[in-house]
């Protein structure tokens, strides 16, 4: 089978959320259609229900939330469909960023009561700065919520996007009655408390009586809001939607499975196949033959009982093949991998060859950081992948002196998952953790205790910003290192940082030392 024939069945998107908007739980049903699980989970965990697959992480069991993007692939009607479900929490944005550059496609979920809420905007900013095509899901329509047309003015208002319904709702609440499929055709009629698939009815013209047997009163309301939306809103055209020119808009409720197949029967029609990427040196294009591809995730422990450590590689040109030599490009030096994994969620199992628009789990002892190339010899890097400046600091202490081996090695290894920043006091030689957010702490102790068998507890630290800095200026560079002796930490890396306590510190800093360069987020070229 060619190349090109694997790349053209081929989908991957990110869905991503403000929290509880229902995005997991979207996850499930999608997966439960392709058939990838039996019983689709509940995200709240409690004895009678089964946990969400994607969320497998024990803290996210206990919080009811996603604090790691998730991978997932399935097959749906002879497509191969990846799903990135990302972290909806503000504190994790970061991981969510990152994701979306091994995204080809977005599906936003929005819920019905609430609408538009602010970590959903800026996502969508990022999405259209990046031209990637979304489709917005409305969910929870079995509750009370905003009017339809009040959700598309938010839509387009709060988001930037120019939405074009593809379904509609008739009723909604207690009043819900389904809804209207304007893409084929049918009406989804809804009934309460079913788990089963909505019953569908072809329906081409809404001006036949018979829609009154099936909608009531409710058909009126139907018909009028079919001829407000024909006024106002564009036809779907598949051209401007992979242009991100327009968003498809859908309805339903994830929880009762209703309107998720409609949502999945359209989006395997429409979504973009993979897409290529921009390197430092040129475009790669999916269909060329040799290897390319960047990871974007690493997470330690996927399964605590081998303390694995995963590297996410997204494919972007030619056939990841398993027992091959790729050139890990920023180490210059040839890798090969032995068992190379397929994801479904934590469940993990080896494949012999990847192809684009896929994502792979290479087994790492420590080979890989985030923005990583692997080619068949080019040395070319990808570009876009973002890295962080922290906002938040706090000294790490070793809460169990029995344990400060484990606690090392379990600071070193969560530290390249790209959540969190460790530095090292030069003077002290104290340790500090910087996060883009204040719940990763808590995540970051969860894990080493329960990763980790190891105990840590924070202390706090005034700090504004850190500042890595390189200069030619040798003894200007002297100078600084003297006088600012006791603010100034190494990273991982071993790099020099500037910890800077106030902005007036920092602002002094590059009035003085004019000949040396700041740097905010560690992503730089010394």
């Amino acid at each position: 089978m060619s190349n090109k024939k694997e790349i053209s069945r081929r989908r991957t998107f990110a869905i991503i959320s403000h929290p509880d908007a229902g995005k997991t739980t979207l996850t499930e049903k999608l997966l439960l259609y392709g058939g990838a699980i039996q019983v689709a989970g509940a995200v709240k965990s409690n004895k009678i229900k089964k946990t969400a697959t994607s969320d497998w992480m024990e803290i996210e069991r206990q919080r009811g939330i996603s604090v790691a993007t998730s991978v997932m692939g399935f097959e749906y009607k002879d497509t191969m469909i990846n799903i990135l479900d990302t972290p909806g929490h503000q504190d994790f944005q970061e991981d969510t960023f990152r994701t979306l550059t091994a995204a080809d496609s977005v599906i936003v979920v929005i819920d019905v009561a609430k609408g538009v809420e602010p970590q959903t905007e800026k996502l969508v900013k990022v999405c259209r700065m990046r031209k990637t095509p979304v489709i917005v899901f409305i969910n929870k329509l079995d509750r009370p919520g905003k009017d339809a047309f009040e959700l598309l003015d938010e839509l387009e208002q709060k988001l930037g996007l120019h939405v074009t319904p593809l379904s509609w709702p008739v009723g909604m609440g207690g009043n819900f009655k389904g809804v209207y499929n304007i893409h084929s055709k049918r009406l989804n009629l809804f009934q309460a408390g079913s788990q089963v698939v909505e019953e569908v009815i072809e329906f081409d013209d809404l001006t036949n009586p018979d829609l009154e047997n099936y909608l009531g009163e409710q058909a009126g309301e139907l018909r009028e809001d079919q001829e407000l939306l024909a006024g106002v809103y564009p036809e779907f055209e598949k051209a401007d939607y992979l242009d991100s020119k327009i968003s498809p808009v859908f309805f339903g409720s994830a929880l009762n499975n209703f309107g998720v197949k409609e949502l999945l029967d359209n989006f395997i029609q429409i979504a973009p196949t993979p897409l290529g990427r921009e390197s430092d040196l040129r475009f790669v294009e999916p269909e060329e033959d040799s290897l390319t591809g960047f990871v974007f995730k690493i997470h330690a422990n996927m399964d605590p009982n081998h303390r694995d450590r995963i590297a996410f590689l997204r494919v972007v040109s030619g056939t990841f093949k398993r027992n091959t030599n790729y050139l890990h490009v920023r180490q210059n030096r040839k890798l090969k991998f032995s068992s190379p994994t397929a994801f479904m969620a934590q469940k993990k199992s080896v494949v012999d060859e990847v192809f684009p628009g896929d994502i792979v789990g290479l087994h790492d002892t420590g080979n890989f950081k985030i923005g990583d190339t692997l080619t068949e010899g080019e040395q070319l890097h990808f570009k876009g992948i973002p890295s962080f400046s922290p906002e938040m600091f706090k000294y790490i202490e070793n809460a169990d002196p029995m344990r400060s081996k484990q606690l090392a090695k379990g600071i070193d290894q969560l530290m390249d998952e790209g959540v969190a920043q460790l530095f090292t006091g030069k003077h002290t030689n104290r340790k500090i953790i910087g996060t883009v957010g204040a719940l990763q702490f808590e995540v970051i102790q969860y894990r080493l205790e329960h990763e980790y068998n190891a105990k840590c507890r924070f202390e706090p630290i005034r700090l504004y910003k850190t500042a890595w800095f390189v200069s030619d200026n040798k003894a200007q560079l002297e100078d600084f290192r003297k006088r600012k002796a006791s603010q100034i930490a190494v990273d991982k890396e071993g790099r020099e940082v500037f910890m800077a306590d106030s902005p007036y510190a920092l602002q002094t800093a590059q009035d003085k030392y004019t000949d040396i360069r700041f740097y905010f987020t560690s992503e730089f070229e010394g």
